[in-house]
């Protein structure tokens, strides 16, 4: 996959991503409406999210969230994010059940897995059959299956079935690994700005240098003129990681050695991202959200796309679609905090969920805004016309 969403290659996708964020933009101007908006919010963050990656994979536009395509797939994603928690089924800690009988009691678990498999047969195979019609019509957006499709290589010495299956599932796991977590990154965003207003000012301020005030949208090319916004973005992955035990677990591949321990090939290993992210030789008072931190070329960012031969194949398009979001979204909007009958302002208590590969945060109140009427004004007769 590296191929096709190294550095410089996403950098084709570069309109695409900014369609999509001013399409949310438009979205949320409803949302800021509504006194409790982080469902929506949060709703409106993975739509967007999977609008992106859709058409990454496959060429195809997302109409709304009843889209049956889209249905499908985020279902199959959380049952697949469900059943890879080890402590939801015993069958992922005593793998000698599978050969359990399915008559005998406490077996149900594999009527489930079939029903699951059963569903994401479908999810995986629908959207490719579309991508694979719409190729060969000729009319076609261009994305990495319609790329592959047209290349006919994705690994020498398969049978044409497995290619197929090979690109099904490639597909699909562009949407399910790069949807759900971007979203989550987003909500965290807007959890530090509300906890944090000073560096949401900051940020704001910065923007307004290179854009002016609500003059036009920025742009990929606008990051290196935004030093902050990108220390922030890196702190928002830091502070608060998207998957704290860095993903789906891994395997050594060699016998290993780590502080006294042996560790032998094959052995399942899981890496404690939240735990590197607090490691306070690196990160002084870790929990406190500090953009300036990163302004030291010597701290390095936190290990939020994994590390290695493993690490997160997706992550430039992610780090592309997070800065255009997140640098935007401080363009015209304003994540504040909400006020009690005694207008005092209420700090917001952040919390992760639990059970779950991602760590969604937890609701909690803000307030969501235009940043001034002209910013409103903008997204509607600048953006939305567009």
């Amino acid at each position: 996959m590296n191929n096709w969403l190294g550095a410089r290659a996403v950098q084709q996708y570069d309109g695409l991503l900014e369609d999509i964020v001013k399409n949310l933009l438009v979205r949320l101007l409803d949302v800021s409406d509504d006194s409790e908006p982080f469902e929506k919010t949060k709703h409106e963050f993975f739509l967007a999210m999977a609008s992106s990656t859709f058409r990454l994979a496959y060429g195809y536009q997302l109409e709304n969230d009843h889209d049956p395509f889209f249905l499908n797939a985020v279902q199959a994603g959380h049952n697949v994010l469900y059943a890879s928690m080890i402590n939801n089924f015993l069958v992922n800690v005593f793998p000698t059940l599978t050969y359990v009988p399915d008559w005998f009691p406490g077996t149900g678990w594999k009527s489930t897995a079939r029903k699951w498999r059963e569903h994401k047969k479908y999810a995986v195979d629908a959207p490719y059959e579309w991508a694979k019609k719409q190729v060969e019509s000729g009319e076609f957006e261009p994305s990495i299956l319609s790329r592959l499709l047209q290349d006919q290589q994705v690994e020498q010495g398969l049978s044409t079935m497995d290619q197929e299956n090979e690109l099904k599932e490639l597909a699909y796991i562009i949407f399910a690994a790069g949807t759900d977590t971007s979203a989550t990154g987003l909500m965290n965003f807007v959890a530090a700005m509300v906890a944090n207003p000073e560096a949401q000012a900051k940020a704001q301020a910065e923007v307004d240098s290179v854009l002016g005030n609500a003059s036009r949208l920025p742009t990929i090319s606008d990051e290196t003129q935004m030093p902050y916004v990108r220390n922030l973005i890196h702190e928002v992955l830091r502070w608060h990681p998207v998957a704290p035990t860095g993903g789906a677990p891994h395997a050594c591949y060699q016998d290993d050695v780590y502080r006294g321990y042996d560790i032998q090939k094959g052995t399942i290993m899981v890496g404690n991202i939240w735990a590197m992210s607090r490691d306070e030789s690196i990160y002084k008072d870790p929990d406190a959200f500090d953009p300036d931190r990163f302004s030291d070329q010597k701290i390095p960012p936190a290990p939020a796309f994994g590390w290695g031969r493993r690490k997160c194949p997706g992550m430039h398009f992610a780090k592309a679609t997070l800065f255009l979001a997140i640098a935007s979204l401080l363009a015209t909007f304003h994540f504040c905090r909400k006020e009690d009958k005694d207008g005092n302002e209420i700090v917001p208590i952040i919390e992760g969920s639990v059970n779950s590969i991602t760590v969604p945060i937890k609701a909690f109140e803000f307030e969501l805004r235009p940043r001034s009427n002209r910013h409103r004004q903008f997204i509607l007769e600048r953006i939305s016309s567009n």
